[in-house]
């Protein structure tokens, strides 16, 4: 049996172009044509800022999630700019990501830094 494929999206780059354009075509797209099996989206920085202030990308995150993206986000960050429970109320994981990068990164699974 073939080993699940997974892609990590590390998205820190607050550009509505970039996200609209790259993080969530390429996150949905590679759902919908089987790239990938799994697909997370982590948001990281100011990002987190940006989720909680634009409807379109609060619109793209509902599609994402719909075509079985996981959406996650840093928690130190939301906490610090102050826009973590706006981030619960949009369903998005919230969690100390530090840890789990540094694992992603020493096991060798695929990660895009945008």
């Amino acid at each position: 049996m073939p080993k699940k494929t997974k892609l990590h999206i590390l998205w820190t780059n607050d550009n509505f172009i970039t996200s609209e354009k790259m993080v969530f075509m390429y996150g949905i797209t590679s759902l919908r044509k089987r790239y990938w099996d799994d697909v997370t989206i982590i948001i990281w920085g100011a990002t987190v800022r940006l989720v909680s202030e634009n409807i379109k990308i609060q619109e793209l995150i509902k599609e994402a999630k719909l075509e079985g993206v996981h959406i996650s986000a840093c928690k130190t960050c939301a906490d610090q700019l102050g826009v973590t429970k706006i981030l619960e109320n949009l369903d998005i994981e919230l969690i100390r990501w530090g840890e789990p990068l540094t694992q992603i990164l020493k096991i060798g699974e695929k990660l895009i830094t945008i």
